[in-house]
């Protein structure tokens, strides 16, 4: 058991995932106001970012020098509402690059759009979910399908939007975790950073999100995977006060030049450890 008294897993993926604890009058109360909230200021941001687009487009063709921060702004306003004290360690990276992190929970989304303008790269089925598809493409999300036909099409996507300047984020473990520990890192999913199409002085920054979870609370409070529903987590953490933080690590870029895909993935894997490891100890796989 956990120190709340609710059911905890004998292996973090275990059938007997943490359940939300019951929302009260005061819970309701914070779930509707900061839900409502929320979504005003994501329709808003939607709303201004297509006539943005268009005249960014005009001006700055495929590359985002004001896009990419309003993003950043909408993210940082959602996680002031939510309550979620966040921190970011480093310097993002400059010149063409992508981004390798660590993932945890939908929260993701808006934790590492804070930290610097990305555009994820997610699996084509997130495409069709009602709500997230909005944002997905409002926010230029890349999708890949699982498809070796589309393999040669999608390297040369990549490619293109690597060039325009868009920082691809990838999740190399290929899931989401419980948030208290690195899954493995996939060394497939750095293929893509190999093709020849690519600048040639590409690197791949590591970051690192880590989650801490509010006092009393579970401590893999913020992490969803598995079979976990979105509904009652969505609620769970928009009631939940007061609320925990994450630190968002940015590493040094790792050159893309002579390495291989097992070589690139080992080191952006050690790198992102390093960062979720330090500080207070929370386990790892």
């Amino acid at each position: 058991m956990s120190g709340t008294g609710r059911p905890s897993t004998a292996t973090w993926q275990g059938e007997d995932q943490p359940l939300p604890p019951p929302l009260g009058p005061a819970g309701w109360l914070r779930a509707v106001l900061r839900g409502g909230a929320i979504i005003t200021v994501l329709l808003l941001g939607v709303l201004l970012i297509l006539p943005m687009r268009l005249i960014e487009k005009a001006i700055a063709g495929p590359r985002r020098p004001v896009t990419g921060p309003w993003v950043q702004m909408v993210c940082r306003l959602v996680l002031a509402i939510l309550g979620i004290r966040w921190h970011r360690v480093g310097t993002p990276i400059r010149g063409a690059g992508a981004v390798v992190a660590n993932h945890s929970t939908w929260l993701d989304i808006f934790v590492m759009n804070a930290a610097l303008p990305v555009f994820f790269v997610s699996k084509a089925e997130v495409a069709g979910w009602p709500g997230i598809n909005i944002l997905t493409r409002v926010t230029d999300t890349h999708f890949v399908a699982r498809d070796p036909r589309f393999a040669r099409q999608q390297a040369e996507e990549f490619a293109t939007r690597t060039r325009a300047g868009h920082r691809l984020l990838f999740f190399p473990e290929g899931t989401s975790s419980d948030g208290q520990r690195i899954l493995p890192f996939k060394p497939t999913l750095f293929q893509g950073f190999l093709d020849p199409a690519l600048p040639a002085e590409l690197a791949v920054q590591p970051m690192t999100a880590r989650y801490v979870a509010p006092a009393g609370q579970d401590p893999r409070f913020y992490g969803w995977w598995g079979r976990m529903e979105l509904g009652p987590h969505l609620l769970a953490v928009l009631a939940q006060h007061p609320q925990g933080s994450v630190t968002v690590t940015l590493h040094p870029p790792i050159p893309v030049a002579g390495q291989n895909r097992k070589t690139l993935a080992a080191q952006a894997e050690a790198a992102v450890r390093q960062g979720f490891t330090g500080g207070d100890g929370l386990a790892d796989s």
